[in-house]
């Protein structure tokens, strides 16, 4: 009964500091979700589930913006920007957005696509001339030494850097010999190292697997984006910002969280729910040696859902066009051959276990699936909680929010897929 009363308590305190919540500008014109085929009395039920959770410390707060057939039908904030200050949650907090950088890296490298300046079948080679002769480890029974290298039997193409089919994988998602010589992340690697050096480390490892056999998660948006430097002659922020950020309104999204904006900045739970131990995300208040393309931005609901706009109106958000209509369907269409081991619910999310995959994006090719959603659903999330995704079939955009960077973040994006869905009622 007391735990109850907490939850009452606190579901009530924060109806009355929602108001009062600074207010960003709506990525869309608002409407009463039953103008859209959405029930108002389902959607209320969002706040008691997410309040719950923070006043039982399962997660420190979040903010969720929903859009159906143009319309902006929720757009609401739950819980803390600091629950320790006791500060509440705003609907423009900033977070850290993790892997949801590497759609929009993918954006920018497709515009340079479109221009003819970057080749599918463009081996990385032709721009890192370190990658021209890789190897690929062959290793004992227990993948715990390297016995051998043989030649990799294609060279590692540009598409393979989209669709996690390089063989450049993440250390930290997994054990193997060759795992251990990598970096464990994006953050990790721009943090460490100059995007020089991180090349350097890159190509100096042998790969896991040949190039194109198997979607790993890994490096490749983030060598996408040092091509998309090279090829622009700017670096990746910059570009970024003149070419993606800027014509879709898209203010508070960076590399570095400006001094004036730190006091939007949502911070995680100091302790992991589920595992008792302290959990932190890196400040992103500090450059890090290079801006890396696969995970190192900050971004608000209202931003990203301005980016998921563009895509879900094939490539374009008000009256600028980000990128052409053939090359959106290109972008969000299956690239994965189905000789092509899939990996994504082992090394990549869970919930995204028996997509398939396109440029940069999930993409649901089945009703096979541990979420809702519908078939040609596309998306990709952030290992610091927050996710997004577009359903065409249902002419829905969801951004959600949050700093829960441990394995909680695969229930919650369960949980907020089921309400979302369930407030359909059309």
């Amino acid at each position: 009964m007391r735990a109850a009363r907490r939850i009452v308590a606190f579901v009530f305190f924060c109806t009355l500091v929602a108001p009062l919540a600074a207010q960003t500008a709506d990525p869309l014109p608002r409407a009463k979700p039953e103008d859209v085929g959405m029930s108002s009395e389902r959607l209320a039920l969002i706040r008691k589930v997410i309040e719950s959770e923070v006043a039982r410390d399962q997660l420190p707060g979040g903010v969720l913006a929903i859009a159906r057939r143009g319309k902006l039908v929720h757009f609401e904030a739950y819980g803390y920007l600091d629950k320790a200050a006791g500060t509440p949650m705003r609907t423009d907090a900033i977070f850290n957005i993790a892997s949801m950088t590497k759609p929009m890296v993918a954006v920018a490298a497709l515009q340079l696509y479109e221009q003819g300046r970057l080749l599918m079948n463009d081996p990385v080679s032709k721009y890192f001339r370190k990658f021209a002769d890789m190897q690929v480890a062959v290793m004992d029974a227990k993948k715990e030494t390297i016995v051998d290298r043989v030649p990799a039997a294609r060279k590692i193409t540009v598409q393979d850097l989209y669709r996690h089919t390089s063989s450049l994988v993440y250390g930290g998602r997994g054990t193997t010999a060759v795992h251990k010589l990598l970096p464990v992340g994006s953050t990790q690697a721009a943090v460490a190292m100059t995007g020089a050096e991180f090349l350097d480390r890159l190509s100096g490892v042998p790969l896991l697997y040949q190039p194109g056999t198997t979607w790993d998660y890994g490096f490749g948006l983030d060598v996408l984006g040092l091509i998309v430097e090279s090829l622009s002659e700017q670096s990746l922020d910059q570009y970024l910002a003149e070419q993606v950020w800027k014509p879709l309104g898209m203010v508070d999204t960076h590399f570095v969280i400006p001094a004036d904006k730190v006091g939007r900045y949502a911070k995680a739970l100091p302790i992991d729910p589920e595992t008792g131990k302290e959990q932190s995300l890196r400040s992103l208040t500090e450059p890090t040696k290079f801006a890396c393309g696969g995970g190192c931005t900050a971004s608000t609901a209202s931003d990203y859902m301005r980016f998921a706009l563009m895509l879900a109106n094939k490539g374009v958000y008000g009256d600028k066009r980000i990128l052409a209509r053939k090359t959106v369907e290109y972008m969000t269409s299956n690239q994965l051959a189905p000789d092509v081991k899939n990996m994504i619910g082992v090394t990549g999310d869970p919930t995204r276990a028996d997509y398939g995959f396109g440029l940069g994006v999930a993409v649901r090719t089945s009703s096979v699936a541990r979420t809702m959603a519908s078939i040609g659903n596309f998306s990709w999330p952030g290992a610091s909680g927050t996710n997004w995704w577009v359903d065409p079939k249902e002419d829905l955009v969801v951004v959600w929010m949050a700093h829960s960077p441990g394995s909680i973040r695969w229930k919650y994006r369960q949980i907020i897929d089921a309400l979302v869905y369930r407030s359909i009622v059309d």
